[in-house]
Parts: C-alpha cells; sequence; structure tokens
C-alpha cells in the first residue's frame, strides 16, 4: 500500500509539475512515460518496481530523495511488503538491480534504502538515451535469506 502511496505521489507531482503555467513551452509528457508498477508476489510478501524518468519528479521531491532530475536519467524505486493491501510492513532486503537498454548495454543500478517515517524503499538511479527500451533484472533478498527475482521491461522516450 506504501509503495503504491509513493508511486502515486510521485505519478501525481510529475503531472502536477507538466501543469506549470510555461504557455505551452514545454511539451507534454507522451502517456508511455508515466511510471508503471511491476508487481511480484510470493506467499503474503509483496515487490512493488517503478522505472520512470526523473524529469518527472516533482522538485521538492527530488530533492528530498537526493536525486538529479533530468530528461536521460532513470530512477527505479522498490518495495517490498508483507501482508494484506490494508496492513502492509515495510520488509527489509538488499536489492541488486542492473538494467540493460537496447545496446546491449548493462547498467549495475546502486540501490539505496530510502526511508519516510515508518516507510522503507529501495531507490537507485541511472542514464539511458531516450528512446530506449529497458530490460531491468532485480534480485530481491530479504533478512533470513529468502530470495526472488523479477525480469520487467520498461520503454522511455524523449520529454
Amino acid at each position: 500500500m506504501r509503495i503504491r502511496t509513493l508511486s502515486a505521489a510521485l505519478l501525481l507531482t510529475a503531472m502536477l509539475s507538466a501543469c506549470g503555467g510555461g504557455g505551452g513551452s514545454t511539451p507534454p509528457v507522451p502517456a508511455n512515460n508515466a511510471p508503471q508498477e511491476a508487481i511480484s508476489r510470493i506467499g503474503d510478501v509483496t515487490i512493488r518496481a517503478t522505472a520512470m524518468s526523473t524529469a518527472q519528479l516533482g522538485e521538492a521531491v527530488a530533492k528530498q530523495y537526493g536525486i538529479a532530475r533530468a530528461d536521460n536519467t532513470v530512477m527505479l524505486l522498490i518495495g517490498v511488503r508483507k501482508g494484506s493491501d490494508a496492513q502492509e510492513t515495510a520488509l527489509p532486503a538488499t536489492i541488486t538491480a542492473t538494467a540493460t537498454d537496447l545496446r546491449g548495454r548493462r547498467h549495475d543500478i546502486t540501490m539505496r534504502e530510502l526511508r519516510s517515517g515508518d516507510l522503507l524503499d529501495y531507490v537507485g538511479t541511472f542514464e539511458v538515451s531516450p528512446p530506449d527500451t529497458v530490460r531491468f533484472d532485480v534480485t530481491i533478498v530479504r533478512e533470513g535469506g529468502a530470495s526472488s527475482t523479477m525480469q520487467f521491461t520498461r520503454d522511455f522516450y524523449p520529454q
């Protein structure tokens, strides 16, 4: 629930920042650049991964999380939760992530903890050259040693 809340907040921030009164000088963000969640469920554990251009982050959010906003930088946000949607609790984990672009270039993504109150997520960034399709390979190792993997792709377009 919390990563969905954070993802929704990031999406809302991105949409509101795109509405700034620039008299139409900034082109609209294509719908395909909107953050999309990849979800994996294992028993009562849910892993959610969101990838989006950091240019979509509002200035205050980017500053709070220490992330530079840029058209060619992608943020990977991962949350590991246990329990039902209404009663999810964050689980500590070690996240290893790579991104591979269409040219076959592999990017190791350094993931770091992102804490906000009792919310615990993991975030990392890397550079792309839009337009591009990126394949993400993520390994999640939870406390106690249980591990799982996720693989998903996302398209990124020029802003």
